[in-house]
């Protein structure tokens, strides 16, 4: 089929649910520039195909070829986490005077949800569309009490195609009962390609903020306000490769084993602004971040270990991703000072961020 005669939308099966559900594939497509294809297990970026300088298009999210591999250990690629992405301290918080007890899954912390959060179900299409700006919206609802959380969430992801090098991410949570909303997706990008073998240490990284949050041995923030990264290896307001100071004796980049942090944006007011920048030389890809989340977690993919086979049967390790998370501040519902993540009834959670790609 010639290219410029291609379906904008394909939908396609990528795998079977251990209950005969199937697992399928909607691909968004933009002539000459950048394809997604998203996966309903997870509401997950699977594949992310993004134009080089030189017009070569490739891969650029970490994930797996088959879909049990998915299953089989759970690494959030690519995945939409909830209730909670980041942690919540001994997975325990107070909602008017009454305390929630959660399931914790992070030693005695809560992480990205609990044992089954957003990323285990398959979520469902109730939306494609396939004119100027193709998309697709999946959704689920996670009833009362899962994994310890207060009140039915409904929940709609929205992946969207704005423009040739441009890809759009919507969330919106509904509730029937006061609760607590923190939802993000988990893309371990590499502008190199999921395939290529290279590490991300000499992509260069721009954050748009100040300070960051110090975290204890368990990566829950300190009890303290948000430090200022200025003289610290966690400056990167004027832009800095990942990896020059990574390996520099700094107390937080022992606790972290790298970078796995939450930097502080500067307010929002519900509308999306620039949070980050990711270059790289090699490829000459660069991705631009808008977000209108009040942080975004920093991390430098230290935990991945080369215990299952990925994309192109690479071994993924240390340092092969980096994830750059829009969300809440960790811990936030414990923390009166940092920004809140309370949701009632009538009200709408909205997150929206927005990549940009472009070449150098």
């Amino acid at each position: 089929m010639n290219r410029l005669l291609r379906p904008r939308v394909v939908r396609s099966v990528f795998g079977v649910m251990a209950d005969g559900t199937e697992v399928e594939f909607i691909t968004l497509r933009e002539n000459d520039g950048i394809e997604a294809r998203i996966m309903t297990y997870g509401a997950s970026l699977q594949t992310l195909l993004v134009p080089d300088a030189k017009g070569n298009r490739d891969d650029i999210v970490l994930g797996h070829d088959v879909f049990e591999r998915y299953v089989a250990r759970r690494q959030y690629f690519g995945a939409t986490i909830g209730r909670y992405a980041n942690r919540i301290a001994g997975g325990t918080f107070s909602l008017d005077g009454h305390v929630v007890k959660l399931t914790a899954n992070n030693g005695a912390n809560a992480l990205h949800g609990g044992p089954e959060g957003f990323d285990r179900y398959n979520w469902r299409i109730v939306a494609i569309e396939q004119d100027y700006c193709p998309a697709v919206t999946l959704a689920r609802t996670s009833p009362d009490g899962e994994e310890g959380y207060p009140g039915a969430l409904e929940v709609e992801v929205t992946w969207r195609l704005t423009g040739p090098m441009e890809l759009s991410l919507e969330i919106t949570a509904r509730t029937n009962r006061p609760t607590i909303v923190n939802l993000t997706n988990h893309s371990f990008f590499n502008l190199s390609g999921a395939r290529s073998g290279r590490d991300i240490l000499d992509h260069h990284l721009t954050v748009a903020a100040d300070r960051f949050l110090r975290v204890d041995a368990g990566a829950i923030p300190l009890p303290e306000p948000p430090c200022a990264v200025a003289g610290t290896p966690f400056d990167f307001r004027a832009g800095a490769v990942v990896g020059a100071r990574i390996r520099d004796d700094h107390p937080q980049l022992r606790t972290g084993r790298g970078y796995d942090h939450n930097y502080c944006l500067a307010p929002a007011n519900g509308e999306i602004r620039f949070a980050a920048r990711l270059a790289d030389p090699k490829s000459g890809r660069v991705m631009e971040l808008h977000t209108n989340q009040p942080g975004l977690q920093v991390y430098s993919g230290n935990f991945l270990d080369g215990g299952m086979q990925g994309k192109g049967g690479r071994l993924y390790r240390q340092s092969d991703a980096i994830c750059l998370e829009p969300h809440a501040w960790p811990d936030s519902p414990n923390r009166p000072d940092f920004p809140s993540v309370r949701l009632s009834p009538g009200e709408i959670y909205r997150h929206n961020t927005l990549y940009r790609f472009a070449t150098i």
